[in-house]
């Protein structure tokens, strides 16, 4: 080896062991579930799906100028049983209001199951379905349960991971 590389070597080896303990130090004491919402105070991706009833196509561009609450959901998902009162409990406090529309998506469910589940637990607001998991991607979505406000404008406000109870 020649002087020049061994230079390099001298200045580059401290500064990779460096960044390795600065990784190594982050994976200890860092927050494991922090997800930085970087969807939040953007606009609302649009998307067409069908009702999971009646099968109609349904466009979220259609409840622009009301508030929209959003919420991602499985059949096998037990937080999102958990919490389906809470939604149940939201939209009828909220049902006759005009400006107030609540949306669930049914992530990549059999429609058997999907319909199953809400006749065990409830329904009083539509739901669509998301069976390639386009709708999920587009906004992010790490697991169900999610829920999302969508303020009049089509501008997503909030993003709640996991089971929202009693809220």
């Amino acid at each position: 080896m020649n002087r020049s590389s061994i230079k390099t070597w001298q200045v580059f080896l401290p500064l990779a062991i460096l960044c390795l303990i600065v990784v190594f130090y982050h994976g200890l004491y860092g927050n494991p579930s922090y997800i930085p919402p970087v969807i939040v105070n953007t606009p609302a991706p649009d998307f067409i799906a069908p009702e999971l009833y009646e099968g109609k196509e349904m466009r979220l561009a259609d409840y622009k100028g009301k508030v929209v609450v959003l919420n991602f959901w499985a059949s096998w998902c037990t937080e999102c049983a958990l919490e389906h009162p809470s939604l149940l409990e939201i939209n009828q406090r909220y049902a006759n209001d005009p400006r107030f529309v609540m949306l669930g998506v049914n992530y990549q469910d059999k429609e058997e199951l999907a319909k199953g589940y809400l006749e065990k637990h409830g329904n009083n607001f539509k739901h669509v379905r998301d069976f390639s998991g386009k709708i999920s991607i587009d906004y992010g979505i790490y697991g169900v349960p999610e829920t999302f406000v969508i303020d009049k404008q089509g501008m997503i406000r909030h993003k709640s991971i996991g089971p929202i109870i009693g809220q």
